[in-house]
């Protein structure tokens, strides 16, 4: 009889081991290796005539990794409670630089999106994602049953407004994102969906007027639609050209003709048109299906994290992850107008490499809480 109640004893300590989900892990890690490779590939050439360095890019964007990887131990360390009551500190926080970065940015192209600290770079916006992600899901957890009706959800929207304001001054593409962000936990949290056809008419109006507040804006529209009749839609023929060229499997690893200097900035919001022409429908469906992998790691998280705000923490990051590889692929082939829009792991960009590599530590913290049996 005893032992009958030690092996019970086992059987259960057994079941209720802390469960850590390793498969994420090694999506995580796979797409971020092929990002490296495709990286490599991609800018070696550009950066050799600009900076007589081929591995430019890429240690800029190693460097930024260590520190996403050091994010994601510290974050398995400390898991992800503690994020809750700082939640209003990381939003103050990110509104405050995206407010700064409009006075004391540096401006690459048409607007400041970068802090500059020495040779280091940092995107104040890229930091508004995963503190919209990280506020959201404190609230929603602390009144889930106010979300039931709809004008509540409504004011929780309106929550977001003021830092969506300074983003999409200087950078739509990313309000849009955490717009989305914020409307897709929301739509999770309510059951009333009068709230969201509310959001949606005033988003669509507010973004009308946007656009139409500053000519280029309005002119990608007709960019988006006539890019043969304009000089700012050679990125986006040659890019078309890039992605027909590569046919089923593409002509190879590196041996891409339009990243030499023809698709601008390939290794930027276009490095998908160049794994299209190196690798083919055949890579560029992998890519996808590695994404979509990622998603489904992402749901059975969030459906078995231990308690609400851990569970919208994943599902917010899940959100965001979809919404940038959904709106890349769709800028790339012509599909909507020209956003900026980085590829997630694979395109260059050390702060947005930094944060996706913290909240796939949120994600990996809040698998741990998981307990078998």
């Amino acid at each position: 009889m005893a032992g009958k109640t030690v092996q019970l004893s086992r059987a259960r300590k057994i079941r209720s081991i802390a469960y850590f989900d390793y498969g994420l892990l090694a999506i995580v890690m796979l797409l971020f290796a092929f990002g490296l490779v495709m990286l490599y590939s991609t800018s070696a050439y550009i950066a050799t005539l600009e900076f007589e360095d081929s591995l430019h890019y890429l240690k800029r964007q190693l460097l930024a990794s260590v520190l996403g990887f050091g994010g994601i131990l510290a974050l398995n360390a400390m898991g992800y409670r503690w994020l809750k009551p700082l939640s209003g500190l990381f939003y103050v926080l990110a509104f405050v630089l995206c407010v700064a970065v409009i006075f004391i940015g540096t401006a690459q192209g048409s607007s400041s999106r970068w802090i500059y600290f020495g040779p280091l770079s940092f995107q104040p916006s890229e930091l508004a994602k995963l503190a919209v992600i990280i506020y959201l899901a404190s609230m929603i957890s602390d009144s889930a049953k106010k979300l039931r009706d709809w004008r509540n959800v409504v004011r929780a929207f309106f929550h977001i407004i003021p830092l969506l304001v300074p983003v999409a001054y200087n950078n739509l593409s990313t309000a849009v994102i955490i717009a989305g962000i914020a409307f897709g936990m929301l739509f999770v949290a309510s059951p009333d969906y009068r709230a969201f056809i509310v959001i949606m008419a005033i988003g669509a109006v507010g973004i009308v007027l946007f656009i139409s507040g500053a000519g280029y804006r309005s002119d990608r529209i007709d960019i988006w639609l006539h890019p043969e009749n304009h000089e700012k839609g050679y990125q986006t023929l040659q890019g078309l050209y890039a992605i027909g060229s590569g046919g089923m499997f593409g002509k190879g690893l590196g041996a891409s003709m339009q990243k030499l200097g023809t698709v601008p900035e390939a290794q930027n919001d276009m490095i998908f048109s160049i794994v299209c022409e190196e690798l083919g429908v055949f890579g560029a469906i992998c890519v996808i299906l590695m994404y979509l992998l990622m998603l489904w790691r992402f749901m059975i998280i969030a459906n078995n994290a231990r308690d609400m705000f851990g569970s919208y923490l994943v599902i917010g990051i899940m959100i965001h992850i979809a919404l940038q590889v959904i709106l890349n692929i769709a800028v790339v082939t012509n599909t909507i107008p020209n956003t900026g829009v980085t590829l997630p792991f694979i395109s260059y960009g050390g702060t947005s490499v930094m944060f996706l590599l913290f909240e796939m530590g949120i994600a990996m913290a809040v698998s741990r809480g998981i307990r078998l049996g």
